[in-house]
């Protein structure tokens, strides 16, 4: 039967059943390829995957022996060799037939079948497009109809029949766009199964072993069938206006400042500013993933940097920890480095346990416990150095912890490691399942035998050890310079970053790579707007409007799923 015999003459629609038809020819020469393909690979490849399939099994059999496994498997294993042995002899013979029908496909599927269903899907969407604005026009000529007769009427009788006609009009009009939605669907569903069945086939003639070039066109046609522009909007439209900023400060630099923005060396700026930061976002990022946050990151901060300083400072230090000059040069460079470190980390896991503990155990809102935490770690820290700042560090520490080589600052390779570390324990670990399970719904986490206090106390200790981790790095990059007041306003990067990264204040959901983003994606905007020379506090209110630009798409997202 030819093509266009098998295509409406009124307007050239394809039937589901003509469908069939076009398809049917196609299905028959490659249903007897695949016959011959089959029977070549039934004593070989097909008996292969068999024999492996029963040794499995007889691994696993309790039942047998380990002298009757050994026997068992050593008589499937001669029978594996005979298969091999045939799957060789016929291999040569099996790939010329996978290839013709590959070759058959290709000549075939898209001309003969695929195209004149993707036209008709063109036509039918037209269609039914007219038919709903037909329907749509209808309605309302009707509706105007009925108002025109209602308008006659006077008093509550009028009111009572304007608000019934209206109800009514809505609900038809509702139910026709709810019937074109399903006929789009439809059709759109219809063409995704008419592609499909080329893959089915080729499924067949390759085992599964597709190209590299059928896994994309499958991926490819899998992501345009699940696309919906409203679901990608919501999703990746912060990021899409991001960019254009970007874009718009790329193009605005050069012509303000006579400079490129995104030079490399700049790039390379970015990222070092950007790893110290990226150790505060992965902490408080598990906190956020709990339905929680933390407000005295700025401050843990401030404290890191001043133990930092204080420890690895450069001769006697200049200023006074409550009233005490201390003096640690008596002790090796490499000593220094490596209790600064492990004091940064315990002072910082001191604070955000405590934090933790009234948390998780008195249930009280960690805004509250970590605003608590701010003012005691300013507070002591403000009192105890009299608000002086410390002086530079031993020069050569930076070099020896993060050196650059030939150009390239090794901080952000600490960072990379955190990021892995953090990926590992948040996605490889029953600590990161139960993370997720408990600020998802602590409830149903608790009856499932998840202890909630622990969950919440480890994330809380595991963020202050990022804390003094990254306060550390940055008294490294910085050279020193600690002071109590360093680090104000970076609770709010940070939190601002994770959630721009897409980890919801909902709870439970969240990833590693949108963190990472968003602490790149914050750093880069605040180094970029000080380049063009954007007064400080502007730059505050640029941050200001994407955090509620993405706070308000968190919460449309999780409306919508509600």
């Amino acid at each position: 039967m030819s093509q266009n015999n098998l295509i409406s003459p009124n307007n050239g629609i394809l039937t589901p059943e003509k469908e069939e038809l076009l398809l049917a020819p196609i299905q028959e020469h490659m249903n007897a390829l695949q016959q011959k393909i089959d029977a070549l690979r039934q004593d070989g490849t097909t008996k292969i995957s068999e024999i492996n399939n029963t040794i499995k099994i007889i691994h696993g059999d309790k039942n047998f022996s380990k002298h009757e496994q050994e026997q068992q498997i050593a008589r499937l294993k001669g029978e594996l060799e005979k298969a091999k042995a045939v799957e060789s002899a016929n291999k040569a013979q099996v790939d010329k037939l996978v290839a013709e029908g590959e070759a058959y496909l290709n000549a075939h599927f898209d001309k003969e079948y695929y195209t004149p269903i993707k036209n008709s899907a063109v036509l039918e969407r037209k269609q039914a497009k007219e038919q709903y604005e037909r329907q749509l026009a209808e309605y309302k000529q009707n509706y105007e109809a009925q108002l025109a007769e209602i308008n006659k009427l006077s008093g509550a009788e009028k009111a009572r029949e304007l608000k019934d006609a209206k109800y009514v009009y809505n609900n038809k009009t509702f139910d026709a766009k709810v019937r074109y939605d399903i006929a789009l669907q439809d059709i759109k569903d219809r063409r995704h199964e008419a592609f499909l069945q080329k893959y089915q086939m080729i499924d067949r003639l390759r085992i599964s072993r597709f190209s590299v070039g059928q896994n994309y066109a499958q991926k490819w046609e899998n992501f345009l069938y699940r696309f919906n522009m409203k679901q990608f909007l919501l999703k990746n439209g912060l990021y899409l206006v991001i960019i254009l900023i970007f874009i718009a400060l790329s193009i605005i630099t050069p012509k303000v400042k006579k400079t490129d923005l995104f030079t490399f060396t700049n790039i390379v700026n970015i990222l070092q500013q950007a790893s110290p930061r990226i150790f505060l976002g992965l902490g408080v990022a598990g906190l956020i993933l709990l339905t929680g946050t933390d407000l005295s990151i700025g401050r843990m901060v401030g404290m890191g940097m001043v133990i930092s300083t204080v420890i690895m400072h450069k001769g006697p230090n200049t200023g006074q920890l409550f009233g005490i000059a201390f003096d640690l040069t008596s002790i090796p460079i490499p000593a220094r480095i490596i209790l600064a470190l492990l004091t940064c980390i315990v002072f910082c896991t001191i604070f955000t346990s405590i934090a933790g503990f009234f948390t998780a155990r008195f249930k009280i809102h960690p805004f509250i416990t970590t605003m608590s935490n701010m003012l005691i770690i300013f507070g002591l820290i403000t009192y105890s150095t009299k608000g002086v700042s410390f002086g530079a560090i031993e020069s050569e520490i930076p070099n020896m912890i993060i050196p650059k080589i030939n150009g390239f600052p090794t901080i952000i390779l600490w960072a990379v490691a955190a990021i892995i570390i953090v990926w590992f324990i948040w996605n490889k670990t029953t600590f990161g399942k139960d993370l997720y399970a408990v600020g998802g719904n602590p409830e149903a986490a608790s009856v499932s035998g998840i202890s909630v206090f622990w969950v919440t106390m480890c994330a809380f200790m595991m963020a202050g050890i990022l804390y003094g981790f990254g306060s550390w790095l940055e008294c490294m990059r910085m050279v020193g310079s600690g002071s109590a007041a360093y680090g104000q306003g970076w609770d709010m990067d940070a939190i601002a970053a994770c959630v721009v990264g897409g980890v919801s204040f909902t709870g439970g959901i969240g990833r590693i790579s949108g963190v990472v983003v968003g602490v790149l994606i914050f750093t880069a905007l605040t180094y970029s707007l000080t380049v063009l020379g954007i007064d400080t506090n502007l730059q505050f209110v640029f941050e200001g409007i994407i955090i509620v630009a993405a706070v308000t798409l968190d919460s449309l997202k999780y409306v919508q799923k509600k």
